[in-house]
C-alpha cells in the first residue's frame, strides 16, 4: 500500500512539474494545483494510515496522529484560496499582453521593441 501511495504522490508530482514547464498560464495554474494536491497527498501519508483508530491518546491501544490531517486540511483551504489569486492574475496577464503564453508573447510571432518614452 504505501508504494502504492507513493508512486501516485510520483506521477501526480513528474505530471505538475511536467505542466509548470509548459509555456501557457493555463498549464501553469493546473500543474500548481496538481503540485499542491501532491504535497498534501505527502502529508497525509506521513500521518499512517489506520483503520478505526481515534485521534486521542489513551483511547485505545492504536492511536492517530491528528495532525497530518489537520495540516492538510489547511493546505486544502490555502491551495484553494492561492489558485483563485493565480488564475486572477492569469486573466489579468492575458488581458494587458493579449497572450495566454508566460511570458506574454506567443511563439514564432514576431516580437518588436517599443522603445520607451524620451528614448528616441
Amino acid at each position: 500500500m504505501e508504494f502504492l501511495l507513493a508512486s501516485g504522490i510520483g506521477v501526480i508530482t513528474a505530471t505538475a512539474v511536467y505542466l509548470l514547464m509548459r509555456g501557457r498560464t493555463f498549464a501553469v495554474v493546473l500543474g500548481l494545483s496538481l503540485l499542491g494536491y501532491a504535497v498534501n497527498l505527502f502529508l497525509f501519508g506521513m500521518g499512517r494510515l489506520w483503520l478505526a483508530a481515534p485521534p486521542i491518546v489513551g483511547a485505545a491501544p492504536v492511536m492517530t496522529d491528528p495532525l497530518p490531517q489537520a495540516l492538510v486540511l489547511t493546505a486544502i483551504v490555502i491551495g484553494f484560496a492561492t489558485t483563485g489569486f493565480v488564475i486572477e492574475l492569469a486573466l489579468r496577464s492575458r488581458h494587458e499582453s493579449g497572450s495566454d503564453h508566460v511570458d506574454g508573447h506567443e511563439p514564432g510571432a514576431r516580437h518588436v521593441d517599443i522603445p520607451a518614452r524620451g528614448e528616441g
